[in-house]
């Protein structure tokens, strides 16, 4: 017989009779799992011992692929913006302070700096899995304050990630080399985006039209496949096995599918991950124990006093009031599961010395033993601390932060400064969409050229080919990289003339590096004039942003990834439920305002004073003494004193309303108010529901070419598909079959629609 069966014979039994036990006494199956490693370990002779080393290890990293790939699958994009600003700044003041505390630790005890390193990062992980059965137990699940902390723990295994990453890094040159750590994590910050983007758009797709298909067994083996898969491609790429699992799971976690592979793997995750933290338990050595036992006592007491203060001073720092902090902060007061991993590392990289691994599993015994007394004394140590605390001091700290445990965050400040807005949002959308756009560069030299170089073509057809990837690829980015149409730039243009010139620059740069980045790898494969290629290529990113060529694929990708995206959360609801999810969006979102026209607006059509385009807002009556238009078309010219009734987003109307001179509190209501007030008007506005499955004149055009507001006098404020609500769509956008489209138009133009419809 095989010496690994034997010995997953003689391990799983063992692992099997103490967690029976741990249950038996109400402890955590991982130290059941910890012992058992530890009884059928080297240390311990005096019972059965595993011979078959090597095959252990292996299955301890399939174990450690496994446990990251099921902690991806239970985080998702949604949960990551739910957490909100609290759990950010409480997981990040956490980590980065416990990893400097770990450091000097480290330091202090006469160790070397990779060690002292690995100590830091090992120390700044929380136990997932010691905090929820802490949590069930002690029955305070629900509160706010453990909600806070299931935030904190999912930035915290982010941050494990990136930690990897920069301890894989700073290893790789035994020191802590500044620009190799900077380059590694700029690559990785390319590569998630890139990941998560193409992932999020082909990976439901395609699991939705094979879902007919796809029984248990298949679902099974192809969840593995995408997760083993992962862990390939992060390999190929330099990054760690983990990252890889982790975010095959995370892909998933956004799908339909994602509660049915988790219920699918969950034996597999038990099974592989009992093994990983039996192989843990294995490597005690009671003699380093012993040894070590004065480091063990400082390390422990370092870790739950550090990890108690830094934690609930990251609560206080973002708003929070005192009670929740010191409650959050005896919650976090321990380490474990990816403190192993990150010693695994460590020991895999040979990098921190061999004791290292008993030392921190010995804490982590320590401590997971002491949090559910923490969590029952937390407010015992808030008492205590008000007792200690000079008055003026926690004065001064309820003025600072909230004490209402019933919110989950603290508003955040009111910023004043137009130009913060507008700079993030500048920033972000220059960053993804240029990441997006470097992406496309990326595949077509490492993939399609090579794959290209192998085959029989000519070199110049391989180049040529290339060069169209690029280029079609990166017209799909061009228009929403360069789009200059926001509330906030134009609340910036119309506010002071003096800024108008510095968006204008900024406008500029960014057109100069899209124009670079199709630039460079065109040049690469041709050689030609630098100058004229240059001219060509930014003529051709001027005509392509102009003519809106290729704007109609890329918001049928948007929404098609929007919907991947969305898609557990669209799935809950049923057609009824998303329906109502957008007459609300339609209704408490578009807002409606009046004003009478004079000055620069009197006088001119609409279609010269582009307000659609330029602040994304729309005339939808016109009132002219007795005389009432709805809808008016492009063509129609202002004359001074024409009462105008405009829609759109509130923010949007704010921008207009200063560009026209109108005070900051100029009224407005929401559309659901204005449809209510003004039903007895003989002039009404209405909102109707078509299909365009029964338009055959304007399925498969764009919004624009379907010309329903010229042949309806009507506007379309949103549209259904496949579940996803999309509010004030683009005109570029292509209606298809199967989309229900809200139309805000007269009831008489609602009887020639429905009559055709």
């Amino acid at each position: 017989m095989p010496q690994l069966i034997s010995d997953l014979a003689v391990m799983l039994l063992t692992a099997g009779i103490v967690t029976v036990i741990f249950r038996k006494i109400r402890q955590p199956m991982v130290l059941g799992y910890i012992l058992a490693g530890f009884l059928v370990g080297p240390y311990m002779p005096y019972f059965f011992t595993v011979a078959d080393q090597e095959s252990i290890e292996i299955w301890s990293e399939i174990g450690i692929i496994v446990l990251m790939f099921g902690l991806g699958l239970e985080f998702n994009l949604h949960k990551l913006f739910s957490t909100g600003k609290t759990a950010v700044i409480t997981a990040l003041t956490e980590v980065l302070g416990m990893l400097l505390i770990g450091f000097l630790t480290g330091r202090a005890m006469g160790w070397g700096n990779m060690d002292s390193l690995f100590l830091g990062g090992m120390l700044s992980m929380s136990s997932t899995t010691i905090i929820i059965k802490a949590f069930d137990e002690l029955n305070v699940k629900q509160e706010s304050f453990a909600q806070l902390v299931f935030g904190i723990l999912v930035i915290e295994d982010i941050a494990g990630i990136f930690m990897m990453i920069i301890l894989s890094t700073v290893s790789a040159s035994k020191n802590i080399s500044g620009f190799a750590l900077a380059s590694q994590l700029s690559q990785l910050v390319i590569y998630l985006i890139l990941w998560l983007v193409l992932g999020i758009f082909i990976l439901p797709t395609i699991l939705k039209k094979a879902s007919d298909f796809l029984n248990d067994e298949t679902l099974l083996l192809l969840s593995l496949g995408i997760c083993f898969g992962m862990v390939l491609l992060a390999d190929a790429l330099g990054f760690s096995s983990a990252l890889g699992a982790f975010l095959a799971g995370s892909l998933l976690a956004g799908t339909i599918h994602a509660e049915r592979t988790e219920h699918l793997t969950s034996g597999i995750r038990d099974l592989f991950g009992a093994v990983f933290f039996l192989s843990v338990g294995m490597l005690i050595d009671p003699a380093m124990i012993v040894k070590y036992a004065f480091p063990i006592l400082v390390i422990t007491i370092v870790t739950i006093f550090g990890k108690i203060l830094i934690s609930s001073l990251g609560v206080l720092l973002s708003g929070q009031g005192l009670h929740k902090a010191v409650r959050c902060g005896c919650c976090l007061g321990q380490i474990g599961e990816f403190a192993f991993i990150i010693a695994s590392l460590g020991l895999s990289l040979g990098v921190i010395a061999d004791f290292i691994y008993p030392v921190i599993v010995s804490v982590s015994v320590i401590t997971t033993l002491t949090t559910p007394t923490l969590i029952k004394s937390s407010d015992k140590v808030y008492e205590l601390l008000v007792r200690i605390l000079p008055a003026k001091l926690t004065e001064r700290i309820g003025e600072y932060t909230d004490e209402d445990d019933n919110t989950d965050a603290v508003s955040e400040e009111n910023d004043n400064r137009a130009w913060t807005p507008f700079l993030r949002r500048y920033a972000l959308r220059t960053a993804f969409y240029g990441v997006l756009m470097l992406g496309v560069s990326w595949i077509a030299g490492y993939v399609i050229f090579p794959f290209l170089r192998d085959t029989s073509m000519k070199p110049i057809f391989n180049r040529l080919i290339c060069i169209l990837t690029v280029v079609l690829g990166d017209a799909l980015f061009i228009r929403p990289m360069l789009d200059l149409h926001s509330s906030e730039y134009t609340a910036l243009w119309v506010a002071d003339r003096r800024n108008r010139l510095p968006l204008i620059s900024l406008n500029v740069l960014r057109f100069i590096l899209v124009a670079l980045i199709i630039y460079a790898p065109v040049q690469h494969y041709l050689h030609l004039n630098p100058v004229l290629l240059l001219a060509v290529v930014m003529l051709t990113v001027v005509l392509i942003y102009r003519s809106g060529w290729m704007a109609g694929s890329y918001i049928k990708a948007e929404t098609q990834f929007l919907a991947n995206l969305n898609e557990r959360v669209l799935n809950e609801r049923d057609q009824t439920g998303n329906r109502k999810a957008l007459e609300k969006a339609l209704g408490y979102g578009l807002f409606v305002s009046e004003c009478v026209c004079g000055g620069q607006t009197a006088d001119r059509q609409l279609k010269q004073l582009n307000w659609g385009r330029a602040f994304n807002v729309n005339i939808i009556l016109v009132r002219r003494g007795q005389k009432t238009v709805q809808m008016p078309s492009g063509d129609f010219i202002l004359r001074e004193g024409d009462r105008i009734t405009m829609i759109g987003k509130k923010e949007d109307l704010q921008s207009i309303c200063t560009s026209l001179g109108l005070p900051a509190d100029h009224p407005k209501k929401n559309l659901h108010e204005f449809l209510q007030e003004q039903e007895k008007d003989p002039s009404a506005l209405y909102t109707y529901m078509i299909s365009a499955q029964g338009n055959p004149e304007i399925r498969y055009k764009s919004i624009r070419d379907s010309r329903l507001r010229d042949k309806y006098d009507c506007m379309i404020l949103g549209l259904l598909r496949e579940k996803m609500p999309v509010m004030q769509p683009d005109v570029n956008m292509i209606l298809e079959e199967g989309d229900l489209i809200w139309i805000l138009g007269s009831e008489k133009m609602a009887e020639c629609l429905l009559i055709e419809d």
